[in-house]
C-alpha cells in the first residue's frame, strides 16, 4: 500500500486548471433541464428559474471580462458589476423557489 502525504495530494490537487471542469459541466445541466422539461414533473416555474442559471453564468462571465478590461481586477473586487452579476443568480433562485412553492400548495389544497 502507499501512503500518500496530505500535503503532497493538496499540493498536486492545487496545480489542476479547474476551468475545463467549468465547461465540461455544463453537459449535465443541460442534460437535467432537457430532462426535466421532457418529464413535464417540474414546475413551470421552476424550469425557467433553472434555465435561467445559464443566463447568470453568461452575464457572470462579460462581467468578469469587462472588471478585467477596464479596471484589471477580478470580478470580485468590483462590487458594482459582481452586484449585478449575482442579481439573475438571486432571480433564478426565487423563481425556482416559488416553482416548487406554488407546487406544494397545490398539493395540499
Amino acid at each position: 500500500m502507499i501512503a500518500i502525504n496530505a500535503s503532497t495530494l493538496l499540493e498536486s490537487l492545487s496545480r489542476i486548471d479547474p476551468a475545463p471542469f467549468f465547461g465540461l459541466s455544463l453537459f449535465p445541466y443541460l442534460a437535467f433541464l432537457w430532462w426535466s422539461w421532457r418529464s413535464g414533473r417540474m414546475p413551470k416555474l421552476a424550469l425557467w428559474g433553472f434555465a435561467l442559471t445559464l443566463l447568470f453564468v453568461l452575464v457572470t462571465i462579460a462581467a468578469a471580462l469587462l472588471a478585467e478590461a477596464t479596471t484589471g481586477r477580478q470580478l470580485a473586487d468590483v462590487d458594482a458589476l459582481h452586484g449585478g452579476a449575482e442579481a439573475f443568480l438571486t432571480l433564478s433562485n426565487v423563481l425556482v423557489l416559488l416553482g416548487f412553492s406554488r407546487r406544494a400548495n397545490e398539493q395540499e389544497q
